[in-house]
């Protein structure tokens, strides 16, 4: 199996048509700029601001006697479509990204071997802050399952 920070590349890696830009923890590039819309953005849970208040806010640990060690964590997928207020109504193409990250999420549910069972998603379509900007897009927020090396 891989490591977390792996798990996290090969996310930033998904291949989702449409999409113009995709940024890994390490490569957001401060504020969005609207040019590079539409764009991806990872972010670790942060119970501050969860959009799914009912779930936890960090690792977990599976305990599975005579098996091997795993654990879960919770990271969000930001999907920034257009600045909110600004662009005539996003949501025909947000629908259409959406339906191409989840294609492409079938095509690789266990991100390329980083992942010890497939990906668990939920989406929230909404106003996204992210940095100082607001966008209209929406947030696949994962649940991963990976095993200790």
């Amino acid at each position: 199996m891989t490591t977390f920070e792996d798990a996290l590349e090969a996310l930033a890696a998904l291949d989702v048509a449409g999409v113009a830009h995709s940024f890994g923890m390490e490569a957001l590039p401060g504020p969005v700029d609207p040019a590079l819309l539409p764009a991806l953005t990872i972010q670790l849970a942060d119970p501050r601001d969860r959009l799914f208040p009912q779930s936890s806010g960090g690792f977990d640990v599976l305990p599975f006697e005579g098996g091997p060690a795993r654990y879960s964590v919770s990271v969000r997928h930001h999907l920034l479509v257009a600045v909110a207020g600004m662009a005539a109504n996003p949501q025909p193409k947000l629908a259409q990204l959406i339906d191409a990250y989840f294609a492409a999420l079938e095509a690789d549910p266990m991100l390329g071997g980083a992942l010890a069972l497939p990906a668990r998603v939920q989406v929230e379509i909404g106003e996204i802050r992210q940095g100082i900007g607001r966008f209209v897009g929406a947030v696949f927020r994962h649940v991963w399952t990976l095993e200790v090396e």
